[in-house]
């Protein structure tokens, strides 16, 4: 079953990434220091995949500006690697290309540089149950980008496949309410259900539809018209 930070026993294992040794070094601390278990750290790309695939942590927090290779590479590279990687991209941008071309690349979240330290402490335990986080104002930018892709044409379907998966009502209510944008606390308010089931709900319409994260999930829905209904 899909845990949630609160069911854990053992700390959340984090690596950070900047190229900046102070900022890179604080926020390590500062993650460590309210019980984080800092497995890693790295100050550009190459070292960043390097390193992750060998400490294989829970949530990567990582920039994008790096030198060697850059953030968003990154990112495509240690989630393809392990794609039970979360990764919560920490920038100084707020630029819109940034954040979409991030989330496609595989991230989890988005959170501006700006943020306080309970801010990211907070973000960080989101990302490592799966719970998209991002600053403010930026998760309709991406909802939005969610839905142009869904106007675009998919790929072909996959014709040796007789019946299209079944899912519950319940696996189809959680999915509607995943399209129309609701964090995983706010689907599990709207349901009178526990963040945990939602999450179970969400990995097993996954693995029904073999889909690989929450960019593929939400096309499908507004596809097939569900954040509509």
């Amino acid at each position: 079953m899909t845990e949630t930070s609160a069911d854990r026993q053992d700390p959340i294992r984090v690596m950070v990434v900047d190229d900046h040794p102070m900022w890179r070094d604080a926020v390590a601390r500062d993650l460590a220091e309210s019980g984080f278990e800092v497995v890693a750290t790295a100050g550009d790309g190459d070292q960043a995949v390097r390193r992750a695939k060998a400490a294989a942590p829970d949530v990567l927090v990582l920039d994008l500006n790096l030198p060697g290779k850059p953030g968003v590479q990154v990112c495509k590279e240690v989630v393809a690697a392990n794609p039970a990687l979360r990764v919560l991209v920490l920038s100084a941008s707020g630029e819109h290309a940034d954040v979409l071309e991030a989330v496609k690349s595989g991230a989890t979240g988005y959170l501006l540089k700006s943020a306080s330290t309970g801010e990211l402490q907070d973000a960080v335990r989101r990302t490592a149950v799966g719970d998209p986080v991002f600053t403010p104002g930026l998760a309709g930018l991406v909802l939005g980008e969610y839905r142009r892709l869904a106007s675009e044409p998919g790929p072909a379907p996959d014709t040796g496949e007789p019946d299209a998966p079944r899912l519950t009502d319940r696996e189809t209510e959680v999915l509607r309410l995943v399209a129309k944008g609701l964090s995983y606390k706010q689907i599990a308010e709207r349901l009178v259900i526990s963040h945990r089931t939602v999450q179970n709900h969400v990995q097993n319409t996954l693995g029904k539809l073999q889909l690989h994260n929450r960019v593929e999930l939400v096309r499908y829905a507004i596809e097939r018209g569900l954040d509509d209904e």
